[in-house]
């Protein structure tokens, strides 16, 4: 088994609440206007970065549910960027005015992430439940792009979107964002009311393959995320991917250096509870901040869920024989929700093991 030294947090996406005033078909979280009971105060997240801080200096994504919707929210990206962390920060687009960019940039958020899942309203506004919410981020987006606010695009993808991908890349480059960040659904939260929705094995491959192949036209970074064996294709395509070494194309220097699934790895999720978990769509708790006194460092090296994700020996189906399983892993939650253990084979990928097939 590998020794938690081995490994380090590289990037945490802190849940500060789940209120949001979107209805999103795909959340994880099913985050809707109320407060939840028991959230995180500010006092408490702060502990929390402090242990964080004190051993590792990862990205913190404030996420939610929509984090602007704490009066605090500021406070806690100010507290910490001034410890040394790199904060930045996923909304929903509606807060975004030149008052709150001005607040995002002074407490140090370095980058924020907007949620476009289609290229037309009448898509994105079906999927997030809320008409008007398709000019709104786009009026955000230009508004950030005006002022100088750093700020990538994300896709959910799912086959109510999936053909206007291409549209939303165009878009997303327009509007000046620096990334594009399409999202493989993983049916957790609400979103497992969109399995008959889910796009099967072999058009998630294609889907994947186009990505690859279009990311190193791209003047912004174009990389999936929910998609390990992305990085199983980037291998199978080596010699085109070593003809192309810009950071700032998907099959860059960047992205032979990632990993496919991060969670437990170098990524973890802390729930707006205090919750860790390896990631939002996975709710395996691997420790509680609060009953551990906020001691994310104890939880982070001394989990025996983390251990467990950690050693690819107890993976299990082509999983655990796969030529690539050290740098693709596997969606650990969609096994999870498949077969209801997170070590069994990833039910998405088409690939066959060498060792399987005889080569």
């Amino acid at each position: 088994m590998n020794p938690p030294d081995k490994f380090s947090p590289r990037l945490i996406a802190f849940e500060v609440t789940r209120t949001c005033y979107l209805n999103c078909e795909h959340c994880r979280a099913r985050a809707d206007m109320r407060k939840r009971e028991g959230e995180l105060s500010e006092s408490e997240i702060k502990r929390i970065l402090d242990s964080i801080a004190s051993f590792s200096s990862p990205i913190i994504i404030l996420t939610g549910g929509e984090p602007m919707a704490r009066e605090d929210i500021f406070k806690i990206a100010s507290y910490g960027s001034g410890i040394g962390l790199k904060m930045v920060m996923a909304v929903c687009g509606t807060f975004i005015d030149s008052e709150s960019i001005g607040k995002i940039m002074k407490a140090g958020i370095k980058r924020i992430s907007f949620s476009i899942d289609g290229a037309v309203k009448e898509t994105h506004d079906s999927i997030r439940g809320v008409p008007g919410a398709f000019d709104n981020i786009l009026k955000a987006a230009r508004l950030s792009s005006s002022r100088g606010l750093e700020f990538q695009i994300n896709t959910t993808v799912f086959k109510k979107n999936a053909n206007e991908l291409p549209r939303i890349l165009e878009l997303a480059v327009n509007l000046g964002a620096v990334s594009f960040h399409p999202f493989m659904l993983v049916p957790t939260g609400r979103g497992k009311n969109l399995t008959k929705l889910e796009i099967s094995p072999e058009g998630y491959e294609n889907i994947l393959k186009w990505i690859y192949e279009q990311s190193g036209r791209t003047p912004i970074l174009f990389k999936p995320t929910c998609a390990p064996h992305y990085q199983r294709i980037l291998r199978q395509n080596r010699a085109h991917a070593a003809e192309t070494t810009s950071l700032h194309t998907g099959v860059g220097t960047l992205d032979r250096l990632s990993r496919g699934c991060m969670g437990g790895q170098s990524f973890a999720f802390i729930s707006h509870t205090g919750k860790v978990q390896m990631c939002g769509f996975l709710d395996v708790e691997a420790g509680a901040l609060r009953a551990e006194n906020y001691d994310f460092r104890k939880i982070w090296e001394n989990s025996l869920f983390f251990r467990e994700l950690r050693d690819v020996v107890n993976y299990k189906g082509k999983c655990g024989y796969c030529e690539y399983k050290n740098i693709c892993g596997g969606c650990r939650a969609r096994a999870y929700g498949v077969s209801g253990d997170y070590m069994d084979e990833e039910p998405y990928c088409v690939y066959t093991p060498a060792v399987k097939a005889g080569r």
